[in-house]
């Protein structure tokens, strides 16, 4: 058995990186890891803190998908948008996979910081929003958590102003099933998109007829497997915190529990969940 240390440098792997780019300074490694600061002694505080800094570089990429996807399917290229709506997909399996980290925290870990978190609130995500709004979830309500970032509350503004995702979906919907859009409903731009029967029509027409609409038809089987992923993780997040904290106001100064049940309810595109009791 040969008990020397292996030296990589041997087959031809850099050793020396005063005059090169290391994996650390691609990465911006002395930044990232310099970002946790916890407010209090508490044991727990970091794992809290880092749980939700990965969420929110997650959701970053998220969003990064999801602008190249609403281009790749303005100029045609379903191909790409395809591909970039089931990456989105897997970044909410991640997402969702990050709860049973945080569920073996305990109440009574919890409560060793919760004072220190002060007013903040996961519900000040302005990336989840952005996420949200993207795909057609259009609270305008919730612009005003973000009114003391000018930057960001016009970021979020400019995005109810333009068309949803689903929006854009539902444009190629009709014109590949009429041949025109005439017939195009109205986006619903700063509002919550509810369920319109046109839509559902030819969502129907697609699915009673995969064969002659097989790129729509995968479009809408790509929308219903981003939301049922994105259904998990809303559902995760009522259970971690029901866990953690039962029914306690939330820190933000929401109902908690409650208030995140409300979100269970919404539906991102009602029309293909509807058109199951149909076919």
């Amino acid at each position: 058995m040969n008990t020397e240390a292996y030296n990589p440098g041997t087959d031809g792997a850099k050793m020396t990186f005063a005059d090169a780019m290391s994996y650390g300074d691609y990465l911006k490694l002395d930044t990232l890891l310099a970002q946790q600061h916890p407010q209090s002694t508490a044991h727990d505080e970091m794992l809290f803190i880092i749980q939700h800094q990965s969420s929110e570089l997650w959701m970053k990429l998220a969003i990064h998908e999801l602008a190249a996807a609403r281009k790749a399917l303005r100029t045609g290229d379903t191909a790409q948008m395809f591909k970039m709506l089931a990456r989105v997909s897997r970044i909410f399996e991640q997402l969702n996979n990050a709860w049973d980290v945080l569920r073996t925290m305990t109440p009574a870990d919890y409560t060793t910081f919760r004072e220190a978190l002060g007013p903040s609130s996961g519900f000040q995500s302005y990336q989840y929003r952005m996420i949200e709004y993207v795909l057609g979830n259009r609270n305008p309500n919730m612009l005003k958590p973000h009114e003391h970032l000018p930057h960001v509350h016009q970021i979020l503004a400019e995005e109810l102003a333009r068309p949803s995702f689903y929006d854009e979906v539902v444009r190629v919907l009709f014109r590949t099933i009429d041949g025109h859009e005439d017939h195009v409903p109205p986006p619903q731009i700063d509002t919550p998109h509810s369920a319109v029967p046109e839509i559902q029509a030819r969502w129907k027409i697609v699915y009673e007829d995969i064969d002659e609409y097989w790129s729509l038809y995968e479009m809408g089987e790509k929308l219903v497997d981003l939301e049922d992923y994105f259904r998990r993780w809303r559902f995760n997040h009522v259970t971690t915190v029901e866990r953690v904290i039962g029914f306690k106001r939330g820190t933000g100064g929401t109902s908690g529990v409650q208030y995140l049940r409300k979100m269970l309810s919404v539906e991102l595109f009602p029309e293909l969940w509807n058109l199951r009791g149909e076919l």
